[in-house]
């Protein structure tokens, strides 16, 4: 069989992968290895995006342009990617709940949603328009659903622009893939400053870093969007995430995509069995203190990193391109089942039921 399958991969020495700086199982698979285990008899080399200093390579992260490459992180770039023309599959949905709350300051008067009104609340807004500007389209999303909460809807309050060095935030110091990771500068930083000069009166933070924010703020928390118990509400950025890989590398060699695919499919049962072990892969891949992935990602997280193509969570991504579209954040529309290739997910999970059966 590997014989058979090095002829056919023959023109092909190289997988590219990206996540962004987040818990993925994408992103756990390469902390243990498990691509180099699984590729390297194959003499095909499995490389991370993020050890690139190629400009138009690094692109690829937002625009998905780099040839036979997977993807695994926030929804909005590969979203974006695909209502621009990109031809790419989605071939698997990870759902891992994170903190995403809304904050004000003590003092503010705004203690629940319904005190929105009439309010400035901060929208990043990046100085270079390029790509898709991720963190205003989360901070939206986040706003829309909580003034919808309320009975409220934008036109009830004030959208104030914060402008933010997004694209430098997202460029992170080059080291090893395997090493931690450290940001140039800390995400929430121009909205915090927005919030304490008193231009806004409210604002969107998520994950660790948000929950640093509002801890070093002694911030009021407005709402709780991340563990609602809802899940319409959680629906954001990274509440689904698509895996995503180029549509001719699906065509073209259908047993590499299901090759990888059953990789970070694997992390998912076992994080199951090693909670404490996956905590720590966790706070490696993404460079934050153990006790603050616990509260930002949940004492269950190890139970969450679980990939398919759950009904539900292609639903809920469908919802989010719609908002997206609603919202002026795309180029234009595209037929959203199309995108989703069901095939080689059906051929892994027809594997697991070989093995248990």
């Amino acid at each position: 069989m590997t014989s058979l399958i090095n002829e056919v991969h023959r023109d092909l020495d190289t997988l590219w992968y990206t996540r962004c700086g987040i818990p993925t199982p994408l992103g756990i698979a390469a902390q243990l290895g498990w691509y180099q285990r699984e590729f390297s008899g194959l003499g095909i080399g499995v490389r991370s995006l993020q050890e690139s200093n190629d400009p138009q390579q690094l692109a690829s992260h937002f625009e998905h342009t780099l040839p036979h490459s997977f993807r695994l992180g926030g929804s909005i770039p590969p979203i974006w990617a695909r209502s621009a023309g990109t031809d790419t599959k989605v071939i698997g949905i990870s759902w891992i709940d994170e903190y995403q709350v809304i904050l004000s300051l003590p003092g503010s008067g705004i203690r629940e949603p319904k005190d929105l009104k009439g309010r400035k609340l901060g929208l990043p807004k990046k100085a270079n328009n390029t790509t898709i500007d991720v963190a205003r389209a989360s901070a939206l999303k986040a706003f829309i659903t909580t003034l919808e909460l309320a009975g409220l809807s934008h036109q009830d309050v004030e959208f104030v622009d914060v402008l933010t060095g997004q694209e430098a935030l997202e460029q992170q110091v080059k080291a090893p893939d395997t090493a931690v990771r450290r940001r140039r500068a800390h995400s929430y930083t121009s909205v915090a400053h927005a919030l304490i000069k008193g231009e806004v009166d409210a604002i969107y933070v998520k994950d660790v870093r948000g929950a640093e924010t509002a801890h070093l703020l002694d911030a009021h928390v407005v709402i709780e969007l991340g563990f609602h118990p809802d899940p319409q509400v959680r629906i954001n950025n990274c509440t689904p995430r698509p895996l995503t890989v180029n549509g001719a590398t699906v065509r073209d060699y259908p047993e590499l995509v299901d090759r990888f695919l059953r990789t970070v499919v694997d992390v998912g049962f076992w994080a199951e069995q090693h909670p404490q072990e996956t905590i720590r892969e966790i706070a490696t891949e993404t460079g934050w203190a153990e006790h603050w992935v616990r509260f930002a990602y949940g004492p269950d997280v190890h139970k969450n990193l679980h990939t398919n193509l759950d009904p539900y969570s292609l639903k809920a991504l469908e919802s989010y391109k719609n908002f997206l579209l609603q919202w002026g954040f795309l180029k234009g529309d595209f037929d959203f089942n199309a995108w989703i290739d069901p095939q080689p997910y059906s051929r892994v999970l027809q594997n697991y039921i070989r093995k248990t059966a």
